[in-house]
């Protein structure tokens, strides 16, 4: 029997539908580039539970830590495209570790299929009590009095209290000093012991100790008044306008996967962040829930690439 070409041009335009009815046909695996317990982990698991839950196939979180999560993520990168391995992608993997490598293990945007922006995270600007700084308007005009005399701490080279600092010490003109510490909870043990004055990370982890009296809050890092936190003003209304800096997570597949798959994963992802348990979860964290489209997550990630892949390169910031 002779089969037409048209007939063969239509099945090969429904194959993908049909496949994308079908998927997933086997557990997918979620990996997470950092070890279990942190933020990344925390999301990954709570997007597992719901897809798995919605979709009727187990969605497994595997930790794959190693190189700043660019060991994790280059799994996805290179995994047939067929979304069976989904990536908990953050600012981190995705917009600032490729760019201090000088030979990175992926395109953060040319090998991945975007899938949603899950949710964003400000950061907190805390003080030892000891340390004569209240407002930003004090650090600034401390450190210009004294350039190179403050230290800050972060959570590792190239890490988000690192690059908010960064971008606090280029926009203020001004001088600090940085000590990486190999994680946030080492760099928040030196900050209340005073080994250190100043640090920025996840306001979740930091607020228990500024409400004891441990540590002093200065400022949020994001563009607008945390819903947790209300009572820190933003660093851009404090005396730096224009300046913005959230940690994100976003879900993220292997470039090339099917767009009805795509969209599938993201249709029931959006359902699921739109549950009050679902948020009353992220909002634990410290963070609130964004839920972008795939275009708009696409859109977001080459944006975050223009803004910290320049970063990185003015610092000359190197993790080889």
């Amino acid at each position: 029997m002779k089969i037409s070409k048209h007939y063969l041009w239509l099945m090969t335009l429904a194959a993908p539908c049909a496949f994308a009815q079908q998927y997933p046909t086997k557990p997918v695996r979620v990996i997470v580039g950092f070890t279990a317990g942190g933020p990344s982990d925390i999301v990954g698991r709570i997007v597992a539970q719901q897809l798995t839950e919605r979709m009727g196939r187990q969605f497994v979180v595997e930790n794959r830590a190693g190189a700043t999560g660019m060991i994790g993520a280059e799994l996805v990168a290179k995994a047939p495209p067929d979304g069976y391995a989904l990536y908990i992608a953050s600012q981190t993997t995705h917009a600032v570790a490729p760019y201090m490598y000088s030979k990175p293990l992926y395109d953060p945007v040319k090998e991945f299929a975007t899938v949603s922006l899950i949710a964003h995270n400000p950061l907190l600007m805390v003080v030892h009590p000891s340390f004569n700084v209240k407002t930003i308007k004090d650090l600034i005009a401390l450190t210009k009095a004294q350039p190179g005399a403050v230290n800050f701490a972060t959570g590792g080279i190239g890490s988000s209290p690192h690059m908010s600092m960064e971008l606090l010490k280029s926009m203020a003109k001004i001088d600090m000093v940085p000590v990486h510490y190999k994680g946030d909870g080492a760099a928040v043990i030196d900050i209340i012991g005073g080994q250190v004055p100043l640090f920025t990370a996840s306001i979740a982890g930091l607020l228990q100790h500024v409400k004891t009296g441990k540590l002093r809050g200065i400022a949020i890092t994001g563009s607008k008044r945390s819903s947790i936190a209300p009572e820190f003003p933003t660093i851009a209304e404090t005396g730096l306008p224009g300046f913005e800096v959230v940690t994100w997570f976003g879900l993220l597949t292997t470039a090339g996967t099917p767009a009805d798959i795509v969209n599938k994963i993201y249709g029931d992802m959006a359902k699921s962040l739109e549950q009050p348990a679902v948020k009353e979860q992220i909002a634990k964290l410290g963070m609130e829930i964004v839920g972008s489209s795939p275009d708009q997550y696409a859109t977001f990630l080459r944006s975050e690439n223009v803004k910290w892949g320049n970063m990185v390169r003015q610092l000359k910031l190197k993790a080889d």
